[in-house]
């Protein structure tokens, strides 16, 4: 079991470094593919093409129009023009790329990439490994046989601001810790159904289902609102929790809790919606877990109301110890609140890379640097993966109305059925789901 200690240095190592990856071989550019070419897969692929060891051959996309859109925008930064593909297992059949791209919704990681693996390429993919549990363990076990490097879009891994707090809460000026808060209070309101329509031209909706349920099309989830729906995503515990709950395990020696419970309900938008007519998301707008861990106790709370400007800290990680409070957040940068009173607050800035807010170009850089030296990137898949297994196993608990004893050793619940079953869950034909 990888230490906290290792965790942080290669962090810090990792951002250390950058300055000097391009000089390791300036000349030898990557065949480079992006899998969803929507907004967060370009800007992804943009941080590749800057870094200046990419070279883009292809982009693939069900909808024609996004394809399309980042065929133009990648042609006027590398005066190519891109092979669009529908259909990511013909690109990889025809493209033989070195590095792959992931950026689709959710349910799609796991097959895709494994997928890439086999077909001999390194990948970057999004946040949150997978869907489900057993496909995460199903892309660790192929990573593992590939001896390819996965790099996880877990970015706050790297932030400059994430990697001092963590030091300073190594330091012991927070003392022993006890529990850890983490949270996201955003806006949203309430919800009313919008009606199902007929698809983008030329768009393959089929395919974007792929082994998730077959919905009825609606604009609600393309482009941009999959995240909310439960068949395709995990809500927001599993896009901005998942986040927060990897510092938890940066930190932290565990490789994951004993017990998880969660609950969660749409109290201003109702049940969801789903008919052939008409339909809303489907994930909870309020959702709590507790994640009970050796040696601490870790909660999350998200909200889709009542943000106001009355909170200090609308989103991060609070580790409360016995000398005070250590709050990482995002914009905020991180602030340490002294249990003794008239000791000074401690604050830092935030180190962001703009105009998103995210630091996407020092992990591809960590992502290049680790091709190059064959060692683990900073986010790399075994680590990405436990922080992907919080939110799954949290929702699992939220379906079942109880909660879960889990072996974080062994991955697995024992003497539980209705619970392991969760684990995995039906893929539509002709998709199978990987051993």
């Amino acid at each position: 079991m990888r230490s906290r200690r290792h965790f942080l240095a290669t962090a810090s190592a990792a951002f250390s470094a950058v300055p000097l990856l391009s000089a390791q071989d300036p000349n030898r550019k990557m065949k480079t593919v992006l899998i969803g070419s929507g907004w967060w897969g370009l800007n992804i692929l943009r941080e590749a093409l800057a870094a200046g060891r990419s070279e883009c051959s292809a982009l693939c996309d069900v909808d024609p129009a996004q394809l399309n859109k980042a065929s133009e925008d990648i042609t006027s930064i590398t005066n190519a023009s891109p092979k669009l593909y529908r259909d990511y297992r013909e690109l990889l059949d025809k493209e033989k790329p070195e590095i792959v791209i992931i950026a689709t919704p959710d349910h799609w990681h796991a097959l895709q990439t494994i997928a890439a693996l086999k077909a001999g390429a390194h990948v970057f993919v999004e946040k949150p490994t997978a869907h489900t549990v057993n496909e995460s363990r199903a892309m660790v076990r192929v990573a593992r046989e590939s001896g390819k490097t996965v790099q996880v879009g877990l970015h706050r891994r790297i932030g400059p601001h994430h990697v001092n707090a963590h030091q300073f809460l190594r330091s012991g000026k927070v003392g022993k810790v006890g529990m850890v808060r983490c949270f996201v209070h955003s806006g949203g309101g309430t919800e009313q159904p919008r009606p199902n329509g007929e698809p983008p031209d030329g768009m393959d909706w089929d395919l974007y289902c792929g082994p998730a349920p077959l919905r009825p099309f609606n604009s609600r989830i393309h482009p941009g609102g999959w995240r909310m729906f439960m068949d395709y995503a995990n809500g927001i515990i599993g896009d901005w929790g998942v986040h927060w709950l990897d510092q938890i395990l940066m930190w932290s020696e565990e490789k994951g809790p004993r017990s998880v419970f969660s609950a969660g309900s749409r109290p201003l938008s109702g049940p969801p919606v789903l008919t052939p007519e008409k339909q809303t998301t489907d994930a909870p707008e309020v959702q709590t877990a507790i994640f009970q861990f050796e040696n601490f106790t870790a909660t999350w709370e998200n909200r889709r109301f009542g943000e106001n400007e009355s909170e200090k800290h609308p989103l991060g990680v609070c580790f409360y110890g016995t000398s005070g409070t250590l709050h990482i957040g995002w914009r905020d940068g991180w602030t340490f609140y002294p249990a003794k009173k008239g000791d000074p607050v401690i604050h830092e800035n935030h180190q962001l890379q703009e105009p998103d807010g995210h630091n996407l170009r020092l992990l591809w850089d960590d992502f290049l640097k680790a091709i190059d030296s064959k060692t683990s990137p900073v986010a790399n898949l075994e680590a990405a993966h436990r922080s992907s297994l919080l939110p799954m196993l949290a929702n699992a608990s939220m379906k079942l109305g109880r909660s879960i004893t889990w072996n974080p050793d062994t991955e697995s619940i024992a003497d539980d059925p209705a619970a392991s079953a969760l684990l995995s869950r039906k893929y539509r034909g002709p998709w199978e789901y990987p051993a």
